[in-house]
């Protein structure tokens, strides 16, 4: 009778046990649909620069995505993220994933897996996402579908499973680039003090599969990269954009056509529209200023251009390379303003 009893027993919990793993796991799997986007911005830079190794017989794409997805799939989510990304383009190369776990902090990178077959990159977050709270990650990759003919030409697509609140797309120009061509046309663009073309479009409401496809081309003799002749150029006079926020630029004629702020109804855009890999308010010419709060946080990586500060001549000569390099980390997001001004600090 004992027998029969816990024979009885163990079938009960092997049902249970069947039933409870499996779906303990489903509630593990990544829906796109339930972590929609709040905000997201992609930004394209062809030969923007080139990672170690890279042939320069090929131009280089980079694309960045910075995104902010809201856990709405009822419980807290301890499981992979997973975003879509060209990983059978030509050349694919995933640069970077991080994530950004507190405000006014740097991101933190974390370990990820490319699926080619699927076409996503994939990573776990550091902490669990709480039901009804938001996630704020960066991806980077390069591509080699920049065609060399008479002129330079790829196209960009947009590929996202989840719907999209607020959407920034920008393109960089190539430093020195000529006959530029994009389609379809952008709802804005700027010129900055560098001498880069910015084109940029903003959208909102954006549905999942709603894909955007668009098709850039353009001259540029020689391979030197943007980020090489940036460094090469003195940093814009900084005196020339003292109390400047980006909304304050764009709505005083930061682009010809412009008719509402690139960062949005209360600065409420992507995180950081000016960090990205070289920072929009970088190649604005503009210096990132807190007098909004809401500003602030939503550009928590704003790049600042550092003021002028009166040094030794023998103390520039020692220190230059140095600030280059710092100042090469702010451009390219692997510092955050505060972190660079310290660092400065000790070189002057």
């Amino acid at each position: 009778m004992l027998k029969k009893k816990l024979f009885a027993f163990f079938v009960i919990v092997l049902f249970v046990s069947s039933y409870m793993i499996p779906k303990a796991s489903a509630e593990m799997t990544f829906q796109a649909e339930k972590f929609p986007f709040k905000e997201m911005q992609i930004q394209v830079m062809p030969e923007f620069d080139y990672p170690e190794g890279w042939s320069r017989d090929i131009p280089s794409l980079l694309v960045g995505q910075y995104g902010t997805i809201t856990n709405k799939s009822g419980q807290d989510y301890d499981g992979k993220i997973e975003i879509p990304v060209p990983a059978m383009e030509k050349g694919f190369e995933a640069n970077l994933v991080a994530e950004f776990p507190e405000e006014n902090k740097p991101e933190v990178q974390r370990p990820y897996d490319v699926d080619k077959e699927k076409g996503i990159i994939s990573w776990k977050p550091a902490k669990a996402i709480k039901n009804n709270e938001t996630y704020k990650f960066v991806i980077e990759y390069y591509t080699k579908s920049v065609e060399v003919k008479d002129k330079k030409s790829f196209t960009y697509e947009l590929i996202h499973n989840a719907d999209i609140e607020l959407l920034d797309v920008i393109f960089y120009a190539p430093m020195n680039a000529k006959d530029i061509q994009l389609e379809p046309k952008a709802d804005n663009n700027s010129k900055s003090e560098y001498g880069e073309e910015l084109y940029y479009y903003q959208y909102k409401n954006v549905k999942a599969g709603d894909n955007l496809k668009y098709s850039f081309s353009y001259k540029k003799d020689g391979t030197e990269s943007t980020m090489e002749a940036i460094n090469k150029q003195q940093p814009p006079n900084d005196e020339n954009h003292s109390g400047v926020t980006a909304t304050d630029q764009v709505k005083s004629g930061g682009s010809k056509n412009t008719t509402r702020p690139i960062i949005g109804a209360g600065g409420a855009s992507i995180i950081g529209i000016a960090i990205i890999i070289a920072g929009l308010f970088v190649f604005l010419g503009l210096k990132g200023h807190q007098s909004s709060k809401t500003a602030a946080k939503s550009s928590k990586h704003t790049k600042q251009q550092p003021k002028k500060t009166s040094v030794k001549k023998e103390d520039k000569s020692t220190n230059a390379e140095e600030k280059k390099e710092l100042r090469k980390k702010l451009l390219t997001g692997k510092i955050d303003q505060e972190m660079y001004e310290e660092e400065m600090k000790k070189l002057i």
